[in-house]
């Protein structure tokens, strides 16, 4: 069913120059990624998520760590991008100083057309060395564990200690280049767009409220009220995979999947 877009919102986009697009956990679950809020299923089901993404836990157990972010991205690789992607990838397209802003660690964007994806919170797709952090390189997919295994963690290359997940951990420090890009491009927009983010994690959640303090239009995508309903000047209530594609169809015209 083809989702009806408020004018307003399509005049919007359709006179902005410099947008900034900042999504979260919500695009990516339309297309099957599991977020943190969800229950872990099989044999995961005996772990709490936001315990095993820490430092701690993969001090104390990396063969458990590694295994289930192993899990993690074979997960992601199955996944296909979806048509709130494509959407994000077409507003980029047409104006090509966009900057889009994840806070997911998959490769969904970018596999949907997206060149330079600011990734706030790291990606499964970078491993580094808990030691030097030198990147490593990713495991063969033939290597791809079961859901439920304990798997060693490679080691480094360099200094031989272990490999770890490219993310950022819960009590881990944002990346510093990613914030600092983050947060200029929202100071510098005159819109910017939130997708599927639940407006609660920061120091994210800071940055549509940073586009808005400095004169920012903000549009706010997502199916459930959250805090950020009172930042922005339209909220469009639904998945992204249906909003945005008929945003960006009432803003330009443009053909989108549904």
């Amino acid at each position: 069913m083809e989702h009806v877009v408020p004018p307003e919102a399509a005049a919007l986009l359709a006179r902005a120059r410099r947008v900034v697009v900042v999504t979260g956990a919500g695009i990516s679950a339309e297309s099957g990624v599991p977020t943190f809020r969800d229950a872990l299923t099989g044999l995961w089901q005996r772990f709490d998520a936001q315990a095993l993404a820490t430092p701690q836990a993969f001090e104390d157990d990396p063969d458990l760590v590694w295994g289930w972010y192993e899990w993690r991205r074979s997960t992601v690789r199955r996944a296909r991008p979806n048509a709130g992607h494509t959407a994000v990838a077409a507003i980029e397209a047409r104006l090509p100083g966009t900057v889009l802003v994840t806070q997911n660690v998959d490769d969904l964007h970018e596999r949907a057309g997206s060149r330079d994806p600011v990734h706030l919170h790291g990606s499964l797709l970078a491993p580094r060395c808990s030691g030097c952090s030198r990147p490593a390189p990713l495991p063969d997919v033939a290597d791809e564990p079961a859901e439920g295994r304990r798997v060693p963690p490679p080691r480094c290359a360099g200094c031989a200690a272990r490999v770890r997940p490219g993310v950022v951990w819960f009590g881990e420090a944002l990346p510093q280049a990613a914030l600092d890009r983050a947060v200029e491009a929202a100071a510098s927009c005159d819109l910017l767009v939130t997708v599927g983010t639940s407006g609660l994690v920061y120091p994210a959640a800071e940055i549509p409220r940073v586009a808005a303090r400095l004169g920012a239009t903000v549009i706010q995508v997502n199916p459930d009220e959250t805090p950020l309903d009172a930042v922005a000047e339209v909220n469009l209530r639904g998945p992204a995979a249906r909003v945005l594609p008929a945003l960006v169809a009432a803003a330009w015209g443009d053909t989108m999947p549904a």
